[in-house]
């Protein structure tokens, strides 16, 4: 069994926002795989000190109820997609891009970029 340390040392991803007047105010910390560990503050620091409270309590109570402990995964992109696709749409796809003189990955990836508002070689 993995102890408390250990779980305290991994490298959880934390999101932090900023709370509007009608929410409260201040700042709002949480680790979203491990869920309801969040915390709050006044400014983002304090919100981070009372969110490392609110992580060692959670696992601690994951530990002594003999729960698992999510751990972070590792965000590994090979830049490679598997999609199944209507045959019809595989069609029009393969069309517009044959209109354009650009292969199919390239079309399909330039029609993705664009609709997600990625630059052009943009990173």
């Amino acid at each position: 069994m993995k102890s408390l340390e250990y779980y305290l040392n991994l490298n959880y991803e934390i999101k932090l926002r900023n709370l509007p007047e009608d929410e409260g105010g201040g700042w709002l910390a949480e680790i979203p795989q491990l869920p309801g560990c969040i915390s709050d503050g006044s400014t983002p620091e304090e919100a981070l000190v009372n969110l490392e409270d609110a992580k060692k309590c959670w696992i601690e109570t994951c530990l002594e109820l003999g729960r698992p402990v999510p751990e972070p995964v590792p965000e590994n992109y090979s830049g490679q997609l598997r999609i199944r696709i209507p045959k019809s749409l595989h069609r029009i796809l393969a069309e517009k891009a044959k209109e354009e003189n650009v292969s199919l990955n390239q079309y399909i990836s330039y029609q993705l970029a664009r609709s997600v508002g990625f630059a052009q070689g943009g990173k």
